[in-house]
């Protein structure tokens, strides 16, 4: 049988297309290497990223790479999708002729053909709902909608994926059931921004909607949303956060600033007053919330008087989870037309700054939780540990609990209840009191 590896950078949305190429892959006798597999595949394609300069630096970095195995013959083809693909497609393969073919992130149907041939067979047997898992089998990733309408001014999402277009609610809901049938216990809403979910196709949003459509599915423990943006949130999800069990209270919403003066330039349609206005009501409404954040410094309109000011926010509002990005041109946006007058070398203090703070905070939080009860789900083994999450924490971002095999045989995707015993900046570590 052919073989084909694939390897997916990026973001949990790009993890999902490359699910589905896999689904209709397979059945056609190939066979998957994952991506970690010593062997050498007949077909390796790599789903790339090219939303930020590191992201796009990396992907380019693989197809080279991989450039060089096929060189060395130990690659037949090399595919390359994603994002990367669909931004700078012509002039990279111009540049990198060793490349077989280049498809944009709306073009599984062209990719599929094209490693299986049979090109009328696939446009009549696609399905978007059909998926190869290559997460751990308890959880995975569901795409709600694809592109955004959002206008950030620094963000080429937009000009890559197109507008924002919204699964229908139906065709959701039977893609989740199938995978809860194979073992799935926690699903983790994806989208630029799943808050906009249904506006497209039913006129409003209807996030909640889907959301206690989901929670009636028997087998299904945790609901995970990522991403919530800040403008506009539905009303009628905060209840659910409250009263669906199934929901975590995980409040992943990136707001990249607090000053409204850089607010206003990044075209965020907030200020610092409607930001802390929702964040308060968010936190008074949910008190054992955690809440996860991404920040940008360094945007061109960032003086050091806003820079002090986004400090000052990071300290009196204490996240629990916390990003930072340096703030990098992207051709085609309104950002780029801005002068970018913050050196490399000061948006790399700045970002380290925040950083530092949010380290003494997070190792402040994590110490709290020590002695405490916590549903935890043990995601791999590692070492002499069992790697697990509590419900606060989604999957290779946040932090994780530790806990050693010597106290006793665990299974993997697993629900237990955890002691907290120990705490570091990022990591937890406990003892098993019991089943879940």
């Amino acid at each position: 049988m052919a073989t084909i590896k694939l390897i997916s950078l990026g973001c949990s949305k790009n993890t999902v297309d490359s699910e589905v190429i896999l689904a209709h892959v397979l059945p056609a006798h190939w066979t998957w290497l994952p991506s970690e597999s010593a062997k050498h595949p007949d077909i390796l394609l790599i789903n790339t990223c090219g939303f930020i300069g590191d992201a796009k630096q990396e992907s380019i970095d693989m197809i080279l790479r991989s450039c060089l195995l096929k060189t060395k013959g130990r690659i037949r083809k090399l595919y390359v999708m994603g994002c990367l693909a669909q931004r700078y497609g012509k002039e990279l393969a111009a540049e990198i002729p060793e490349v077989d073919a280049w498809f944009g992130v709306r073009e599984p149907e062209k990719v599929i053909a094209s490693i299986v041939g049979e090109t009328d067979a696939v446009l009549a047997d696609f399905n978007p709902e059909r998926r190869v898992l290559t997460t751990p089998a308890h959880y995975a990733y569901l795409k709600i909608s694809e592109g955004c309408d959002r206008q950030c001014a620094f963000c080429a999402i937009p000009l890559i994926r197109g507008k924002h277009v919204s699964r229908p609610l139906e065709s959701l809901l039977k893609e989740a059931e199938a995978l809860v049938r194979q073992g799935v216990r926690e699903l983790i809403l994806v989208a630029q921004d799943v808050t906009c979910y249904g506006l497209d196709l039913y006129g409003r949003q209807r996030i909640a909607d889907l959301v206690r459509a989901l929670a009636r599915i028997d087998g299904l423990r945790w609901i995970r949303l990522q991403y919530l943006y800040p403008h506009s949130f539905p009303e009628d999800l905060l209840p659910l956060f409250e009263s669906e069990p199934k929901l975590c209270a995980y409040i992943d919403m990136p707001l990249q600033h607090i000053s409204s003066p850089v607010l206003q330039s990044m075209c965020r349609a907030t200020n610092r007053e409607k930001t802390m206005a929702l964040l308060h009501k968010l936190k008074a409404a949910l008190p054992e919330a955690v809440f996860r954040t991404t920040l940008i410094v360094g945007f061109p309109t960032e003086t050091e008087a806003a820079f002090e000011e986004l400090k000052d926010f990071v300290k009196e509002f204490r996240f629990d989870r916390l990003g930072v990005f340096t703030y990098s041109e992207e051709e085609g946006t309104p950002a780029a037309a801005m002068e970018d007058v913050v050196p490399a070398e000061e948006k790399e203090r700045r970002a380290d700054e925040i950083m530092r703070l949010q380290e003494d905070i997070s190792l402040s939080l994590n110490e709290a939780r020590v002695g405490k009860l916590f549903e935890v789900v043990i995601d791999r083994e590692e070492g002499d540990y069992y790697i697990g999450r509590t419900r606060y924490d989604s999957p290779e971002v946040d932090d994780e609990v530790l806990i050693e095999r010597a106290d006793g045989k665990l299974q993997i995707g697993g629900f237990y209840e955890v002691r907290i015993t120990e705490a570091e900046i990022h990591d937890l570590y406990g003892r098993v009191v019991g089943a879940c």
